[in-house]
């Protein structure tokens, strides 16, 4: 079996008591005193027991501890996967949202996440689901517009001729008839 890692000195079991007891990172707490009943001459399984982990994890923490200080022992997250669009295709993105579709270029009048999908695959060769660009997208301040379709030479005037004026085929019912009347 390896020897095991030595603790920073300039830290006892009471300063890491203390700090557990004022730290708001419940996490950071346990782990805090976890390594403070190792400085105490507790051995590493009691330490585990403490801080609910296996031994292996303590040993972790020992190091980051001796190398990072207390604030070491602060949970971090994952930093996850990396973004598929860089700035770069976010800035090309929105320029070519800026810019609008080219109807005879790109075969649309209107971009969808699926047209823009598509663009991004031909341009970057880079695959995004649409949920992903919904987010890139609402990240980069652009929200989703579902206006209806108008035609860019309809005539307001006009349209009105071609409005239905059919009576309405409704009617209220005897019961609200009733209580309307009251």
């Amino acid at each position: 079996m390896a020897a095991a890692i030595s603790l920073r000195r300039d830290f006892d079991g009471a300063a890491l008591r203390g700090l557990a007891k004022r730290t708001r990172d419940a996490n950071q707490g346990r782990r805090l005193l976890a390594v403070a009943e190792i400085y105490d001459g507790g051995e590493r399984r009691d330490a585990a027991r403490i801080g609910g982990v296996g031994v292996q994890i303590v040993r972790d923490w020992v190091v980051r501890f001796n190398a990072e200080g207390p604030d070491g022992l602060i949970g971090k997250t994952a930093p996850g996967q990396p973004p598929k669009l860089k700035d770069v295709h976010r800035r090309a993105l929105a320029r070519m949202i800026e810019e609008g579709p080219i109807p005879a270029v790109h075969g649309v009048v209107r971009w969808r996440l699926v047209d823009l999908i598509q663009w991004i695959w031909e341009e970057f060769r880079i695959v995004v689901a649409k949920q992903t660009l919904s987010r890139v997208l609402r990240s980069m301040g652009y929200r989703k517009l579902s206006a209806r379709p108008r035609h860019h030479a309809q005539n307001p005037a006009v349209a009105g001729d071609f409005k239905k004026t059919s009576p309405r085929s409704w009617q209220r019912s005897r019961a609200a008839k009733r209580r309307a009347r009251r």
